[in-house]
């Protein structure tokens, strides 16, 4: 018997084993599979030699394609037509990111609860009901309605489904083994999914729930006062002045009941995030060495490993583009060709609105508009859940868009930022073909191009800056804009009332531009498209001045130009805040009151030049007292229990400390006695260097402000230990470094235009999605540095000029 139980252990137990270490329990993969020798991670590590010279054979190429790989990997592709160009640029874009371009796309689509299970439903749901994969579908209906475009993403799409399928379980990307699922075929829709995600990442939250509550608790005179349509200072990207040569259409007038209360709910909305902008600018040859035009970007994102960006050369008859792709979408994005060099900014223009909706009943079958009950429409989104039922979500749409949420789901956060009952029009979710504008940039030859290739671009809404060989520059804030009464969208509106619909649109030829200004510059941060004068509402609040400012400031006074002086521009650490409001705060502060650490601090700040650079203690002390001293003017009256506000601006918060010190909001009205401006700044002083004192010991190294903002690139998915370490860099959200924790410049790129064109550019990450290649992370220190690479713009797939390590032929047979 004896004999028999010990038999039966040694057969059960490996078995159980077996079992144990193939299954997924939670977040641990299915340890055997994991540790496999043979297909497990052990497979993802690189061998540090490249292979020189590889041919492949792929059928769905039109003839043979040479890629050329340097020696930071990029690949520099260079076919025979159109098609194959854009096919092995998805085929590499799959060698290198696969992971990633999947990741992001199941994220756009709601399909997270695929991989992960029943934790994600509530992202997933968020997603559907956001119309993300409505908005995409429109969206492919536009690409596939021209020739051009469809042909683009089916190449592309071909190209990455031909690598996916050359794939073993050994040679899947680590992150496929650690979550424990498998690639899928790729689909022309991921590649609209993805331009989706841009759009509702630079959507940048919604401010009309605040502004609702702010104009029920304090009425419309406080609105206008505390939150103006127009800020105290700025410096628009078409520069003031700037006559516009157009006969404006006339604008929509708002319905007479336009103040309408709306209900809010305790809608607490993301507040605009600070610093997800971005720096363009574009010089005129009378202000270079070389007498050409230069031109630069730094799209300021959420960093992340692998890369947001992809570098490439796409080289075919009538292209040869060099510059950055989203993995997932094909062609350049930014970048420059022989001619020409673009580059883009977020505008934050308001294509984004909620409208409460009446219904009839529970059934939410119909609803009032226009004095009569209108039919809702209905999608059913069908959820794949890992290990559980799959569950279907019913999103109701009215002729404004989807109504996002019915009634709230608990501990999910981004359903916090959406008021329940209301329809969401979004431009999203409107048919559009961006693909073309890329397209015809890539082969664009002059200024005419650039502005034809504008018109097909819908969202997200960019400053598209350009310069050409012809000594052209020009900056257009553009996109497909609604034409709106003023304010329209400030505030959440009546979905009863047609009035309240988007009436049209601004023509395209008439969005805010300016071609060759007498300053010989163009630029972009973010602020204001234009000054008052322009004749149409795109939004009533842009980012800050700051970082526009100093740009100005610079390009302004700077003359015989070359690519150092913009490059070393790009990490310009000075802050136009720190020069407006430390000769009124300054004075303000009681020396006499101060302990040994205050003084210390204090005798930092007064004597600090204004740059928030790595190793500056200044920059920590003055960037926790400034939002301090926001803080002690506006929270007593802006935070209110269960009724969702926001503070004004940091600019109306200046504008008060300049020209208004005896305003009423100073004083904390939670407290008996008067507090003067001075009180606000003494103790939030103290405050900020008590609080430095708590968390970091005595004043010193451990103050500085790379150790307190603390920069660091972490992996996409928050995998521990795929993320970079922490940077001791400088920058700051209002400086022209805009770099806070891990949000900053994802691609800085300057190109010099010229009978050669140069260009240089880095971005903190490496070409290769796998953490195990020394491709992965190699350009992050050279990003912090603030260097930038030479890029190789080749002419040829055996261009001397270039660092080449390895060579790939794709042949038909």
């Amino acid at each position: 018997m004896m004999n028999k139980i010990k038999a039966l252990i040694c057969i059960v137990i490996p078995i159980l084993l077996t079992y144990a270490l193939n299954t997924k329990f939670g977040d641990t993969p299915p340890l055997l599979k994991f540790l496999n020798p043979f297909t497990g991670f052990w497979q993802n590590a690189e061998k540090t030699t490249v292979n020189p010279n590889r041919k492949i054979t792929l059928k769905a190429t039109y003839q043979n394609v040479d890629i050329a790989f340097d020696d930071r990997m990029i690949p520099h592709i260079f076919a025979q037509n159109d098609h194959d160009v854009y096919y092995a640029q998805g085929y590499v874009t799959a060698m290198h990111r696969l992971w990633q371009m999947d990741f992001q796309t199941r994220f756009a689509a709601g399909r997270i609860s695929e991989v992960v299970g029943k934790k994600a439903i509530e992202l997933d749901k968020y997603q559907r009901r956001m119309g993300m994969v409505y908005g995409a579908e429109k969206s492919m209906e536009g690409m596939m309605a021209d020739p051009k475009s469809k042909e683009m993403i089916l190449a592309y799409t071909a190209g990455i489904n031909d690598y996916i399928h050359s794939l073993s379980q050994a040679s899947l990307p680590i992150e496929y083994k650690l979550l424990d699922f498998k690639p899928e075929d790729w689909t022309p829709l991921k590649c609209a999914l993805l331009l989706k995600q841009m759009s509702a990442v630079l959507a940048m939250g919604s401010d009309e729930f605040y502004m609702t509550n702010i104009r029920k608790k304090f009425g419309t005179d406080v609105v206008k006062d505390l939150f103006p349509d127009y800020p105290f200072k700025e410096d628009p990207i078409i520069p003031v002045g700037t006559k516009w040569d157009f006969n404006p259409l006339p604008v929509p007038t708002p319905p007479a009941d336009a103040v309408k209360e709306m209900v809010t709910g305790n809608v607490e909305t993301k507040q605009k995030e600070e610093g997800i902008g971005s720096n363009n600018w574009a010089i005129s040859g009378a202000k270079t060495k070389s007498g050409y035009p230069i031109l630069a970007n730094d799209p300021h994102l959420d960093l992340t490993l692998p890369s947001i960006w992809y570098q490439i050369q796409l080289h075919a008859p009538g292209l040869n583009s060099y510059g950055v792709s989203l993995p997932g979408a094909p062609g350049v994005i930014i970048g420059f060709n022989q001619n020409i060099a673009w580059g883009v900014t977020n505008v934050a223009a308001d294509v984004l609105d909620f409208y409460e909706i009446k219904f009839k009943d529970n059934t939410h079958k119909s609803y009032w508009y226009n004095n009569e009950w209108k039919n809702t429409s209905t999608r059913l989104e069908k959820i794949l859940i890992r290990g559980g039922k799959t569950e279907i979500d019913t999103v109701y749409y009215t002729h404004q868009g989807p109504v996002v949420y019915l009634q709230k789901p608990e501990k999910f956060s981004k359903a916090q930022n959406i008021p329940i009952g209301n329809a969401l029009r979004w431009i999203a979710h409107d048919k559009s073909n961006e693909l073309k504008t890329f397209y015809l940039l890539n082969r664009g030859k002059n200024y005419n191009d650039y502005r034809q290739a504008l018109t097909y671009y819908t969202a997200p809404a960019q400053n598209f800056v350009f310069a050409s060989v012809d000594n052209d520059i020009a900056i257009t804030a553009n996109g497909k804009f609604p034409l709106k009464w003023k304010d329209q969208g400030k505030f959440i509106m009546d979905g009863s009332d047609p009035k309240n619909d988007w009436q049209g649109w601004i023509p395209a030829s008439q969005n805010p531009t300016v071609k060759n200004p007498p300053r010989n510059f163009v630029s972009s941060a973010n602020q204001s498209s234009t000054d008052q004068t322009y004749p149409y509402y795109i939004n009533w609040e842009f980012s800050p001045y700051e970082r526009a400012k100093r740009i100005n400031d610079r390009l302004a006074v700077m003359t015989n130009a070359t690519a150092d002086s913009i490059r070393t521009m790009q990490t310009d650490t000075y802050s136009i805040h720190a020069q407006n409001i430390l000769p009124a705060i300054l004075p303000l502060v009681d020396g006499s009151k101060l302990n040994a650490t205050q003084k210390e601090g204090f005798s930092l700040v007064s004597a600090w030049n204004k740059h928030y650079d790595a190793k500056e203690v200044a920059a920590s002390i003055f960037d926790l007292w400034t939002k301090r001293i926001q803080y002690n003017i506006w929270d007593d009256e802006f935070s209110i229990d269960g009724v969702p506000m926001r503070y004004p601006s940091r600019d109306r918060t200046v504008q008060l400390i300049l020209t208004q010190p005896d305003s009423k909001w100073v004083d904390n009205i939670k407290t008996p006695e008067k507090e003067t401006l001075s009180d606000l700044v003494n103790e939030a002083f103290k405050y900020s260097c008590d609080s430095l004192e708590r968390k970091y010991g005595p004043i010193g190294e451990r103050w500085q402000w790379a150790n307190f903002k603390h920069s660091n690139v972490p992996h996409l998915a928050k995998i521990p230990g795929f993320g970079s370490k922490t940077l001791m860099i400088g920058g700051g959200k209002m400086t022209i470094d805009a770099l806070s924790e891990s949000n900053g410049p994802s691609w800085r790129m300057v190109v010099e235009l010229g009978k050669t064109p140069k260009g240089h550019g880095v971005f903190p990450g490496g070409q290769s999605g796998n953490p195990g290649s020394k491709f992965y992370d190699n350009m992050i220190d050279t990003w912090a540095n603030g260097e930038l690479y030479d890029l190789f713009f080749m002419q040829s797939v055996d261009d001397p000029s270039a660092k080449i390590i390895s060579k790939l032929k794709i042949s038909k047979k």
